[in-house]
């Protein structure tokens, strides 16, 4: 299962920087405006609006601890540094939380079908940025799993 590491933890850096660069959703408005916000926009935004708290919370859960753990998985399964594996066991607590964005913007996305004043579709971002999560997960467990117990 080592092998199986290394082309999972590349295909969910990539699907990482594709999910938080491209479209997450595409909210059209009255037929006239649309709005195709990428995580960083959105992050950008609200910190443009003045929402800085709200803008550091979902660049740290959403941008910051998922990039973090990819970063750290990296370190523990090329390296073999133990800081990096005890971090990244530490980070996996926090794992339950990377996917709380998706399920963020498919309410988001049902909200905005439900009321009837704007559409919303969901967009590539939003599938690469799931997918980058379940990829992590993966890594994560089998890169415990191939920790030496000693």
């Amino acid at each position: 299962m080592n092998w199986l590491i290394a082309p999972l933890l590349f295909a969910a850096t990539f699907c990482f920087a594709l999910g938080i660069t491209l479209p997450l959703i595409e909210i059209d408005r009255l037929w006239l405006f649309s709005e195709h916000p990428s995580l960083i926009g959105i992050v950008a935004g609200l910190w443009q609006a003045g929402d800085i708290a709200l803008s550091l919370l979902i660049a740290c859960f959403s941008l910051a601890l998922p990039g973090l753990k990819l970063l750290l998985l990296h370190l523990a399964a090329f390296n073999g540094s133990r800081l990096a594996n005890r971090l990244a066991k530490r980070l996996h607590a926090l794992a339950r939380w990377s996917m709380l964005d998706v399920v963020l913007v498919a309410v988001v996305i049902f909200a905005a079908k439900t009321s009837g004043l704007a559409t919303a579709i969901s967009k590539p971002g939003l599938w690469f940025f799931a997918v980058s999560v379940v990829m992590t997960a993966a890594a994560s467990s089998l890169a415990g799993r191939n920790r030496p117990s000693g």
